[in-house]
């Protein structure tokens, strides 16, 4: 069975967020599959395995299946396309747990096709003022995380989250953001979530689903670039409509290797 490590959201080694894929040759189950996840020690965990002209998808962290991870998708489909087990002019149909996800190839691009979440206005919990220091520009939560928008670039980069206040909230995690002043980047995010087993994500595809439809809505712009400022970092494109969050990333494969258990 052959795994493969690669990095997401990157062309480059050592930076963007890492993930496993594992090529499914025979049915596992969860059990077994965790138990792999944690060996592996990587972020996320994907497996892959045939399933009538698509493939089924499953996400594990070291401690946990997820519902949804962009990166481990995104992983996913470089996998299945740069090692001939699919032809790029080919669209590929990932079944999973929340539904289906779509992959397409153009010019060393992979674009996931999301939906979009939207953002509701909240008033900041007791909890979540312990996470991130004031003052606040917006503060809202999506289906799955907190969002709080800072004053300032700066700001999001030096936050330094407090972890143990962040599992107490009754969500998956929270993203901070801003609005960048380089003119390479629209806005910048992090993503934190120690609920999942992931204290930083290095890069996070599922957060710019709700982040897509946020910034398209301030800066009044339906292509947008990203920048998530991990201290690996890493860069997306997004196209948003009302529906949908096309995101798109690129990815390098570190190694790969056979299971041999």
């Amino acid at each position: 069975m052959r795994i493969f490590h690669v990095n997401t959201f990157t062309d480059e080694a050592f930076s963007g967020n890492p993930a496993s894929v594992c090529l499914l040759e025979e049915a596992k189950d969860a059990d077994w599959m965790q138990q792999l996840a944690k060996e592996l020690a990587t972020p996320v965990t994907s497996f892959i395995e045939p399933a009538n002209g698509h493939y089924r998808l499953r996400w594990f962290t070291p401690t946990m299946e997820i519902s949804l991870c962009g990166h481990g998708t995104l992983a996913s489909a470089h996998v299945l396309w740069n090692n001939a087990f699919a032809h790029k002019s080919d669209h590929l149909i990932f079944q999973t747990n929340i539904g289906t996800i779509e992959a397409r190839f153009h010019d060393d691009w992979i674009t996931l096709h999301l939906p979009a979440m939207a953002i509701t206005e909240v008033s900041p919990p007791p909890q979540l003022r312990q996470v991130v220091e004031e003052p606040y520009e917006f503060v809202g939560k999506s289906a799955l995380d907190y969002v709080i928008e800072l004053s300032s670039e700066e700001a999001v980069r030096h936050a330094s989250p407090n972890m143990e206040a962040l599992q107490q909230l009754d969500a998956r995690g929270v993203i901070i953001t801003s609005a960048s002043h380089s003119p390479d980047y629209d806005f910048i995010s992090r993503f934190f979530s120690p609920s999942q087993g992931i204290a930083e994500d290095a890069v996070n595809g599922s957060s710019h689903a709700c982040l897509g439809p946020y910034w398209r809505h301030k800066l009044g712009k339906e292509t947008l670039l990203a920048y998530q400022a991990s201290s690996r970092g890493g860069w997306l494109s997004l196209h948003v409509t009302k529906e949908k969050v096309a995101l798109s990333g690129k990815a390098l494969t570190v190694f790969d290797g056979l299971l041999r258990i």
